[in-house]
């Protein structure tokens, strides 16, 4: 009787995907991977937001994370800190999921699978190919999301349904995208210098490509960590466009663009205004890209192993 053809594990090559690894588990893959990081560093990202805020009111400028946390706690409850979660749950997974599946794609149509060989172009190509088709799908809730992160927000929105419609109602369609550009400056490079740390690294320690947690970890950590503090300056002018349309502040509710943007924050601030929230910035994508890779990498090898099975 002839036996399944089973395929060794030792023998099979864990990053060449296809064909065996579909489209339908990478885009699984990547939706869980993209669930568990934001939920898990989700209150220092709403304390993030707080810092970055250009506000000309004393009592609303928020310094340092340890002091913010207890402070948004005290006097907003400890479950302010995971307001506007939901928004990131419903659109992160679906964002992730396009994200993951178009890296892979791209990276795979650029040779960039190959066992033991680190691909800079691929790598870099690969990432940037997949954060401009998943930040087409997120800033919608990226918005929506820090809305309700500002402080007072309970006042302002009941839901993420409400806050959608809020914003749709008071400032149109234009309001949910406004900030894109800014993103894709943010997010182009952050993905490529991550995408391109995280295949370095992890090619470094694994170059055989086989399935390493502790690699992947690490990998992503180190990756995620150097990549956000270059370019949290970005992120700044991010967040004044996304939450203008709450500001008390006149010239701040008038921001068109990153330009206008910068010059605002420069006049106000200085260089160093660009670099607020740098630390909780960090210490939000650090661990949160350490998970993300983790998971995404420990789905991948499970979908792996299943397929070896049958």
């Amino acid at each position: 009787m002839t036996q399944p053809n089973v395929i060794d594990e030792e023998d099979y090559d864990y990053e060449s995907l296809p064909p065996n690894f579909s489209l339908i588990q990478n885009m699984a893959a990547g939706a869980f991977a993209g669930i568990a990081e934001h939920c898990a560093m989700y209150p220092i990202d709403a304390v993030k937001t707080r810092m970055q805020i250009v506000n000309s009111n004393p009592s609303a400028v928020y310094n340092g994370v340890i002091q913010s946390t207890y402070r948004i706690a005290s006097t907003e409850g400890i479950f302010s800190l995971w307001r506007g979660m939901s928004s990131v749950i419903a659109g992160a997974g679906p964002a992730h999921a396009v994200y993951f599946a178009t890296y892979e794609a791209v990276k795979h149509l650029m040779g960039g699978n190959k066992a033991g060989e680190h691909h800079f172009l691929a790598a870099a190509t690969s990432g940037a190919c997949a954060t401009i088709a998943s930040d087409a799908l997120m800033n919608p809730f990226d918005v929506i999301k820090q809305r309700m992160q500002i402080q007072n927000s309970a006042k302002m929105y009941r839901s993420m349904l409400d806050c959608a419609k809020y914003v749709y109602r008071n400032e149109g369609l234009g309001a949910f995208y406004v900030s894109y550009p800014t993103t894709l400056s943010m997010t182009v490079p952050f993905t490529a210098l991550q995408f391109l740390a995280y295949e370095s690294i992890s090619t470094s320690m694994n170059p055989t490509k086989k399935y390493d947690p502790a690699t992947h970890c690490l990998a992503g950590a180190v990756a995620g960590g150097f990549a956000a503090a270059l370019t949290t300056p970005m992120d700044v002018i991010k967040t004044m466009l996304q939450t203008r349309g709450a500001a008390q502040d006149a010239e701040v509710r008038a921001v068109s663009g990153f330009v206008a943007g910068c010059k605002l924050l420069y006049r106000r601030e200085g260089v160093k205004g660009f670099f607020k929230g740098l630390k909780p910035r960090v210490l939000t994508t650090m661990p949160s890209t350490a998970i993300c890779w983790s998971a995404y990498e420990a789905s991948k090898a499970y979908f792996i192993h299943q397929n070896s099975q049958s």
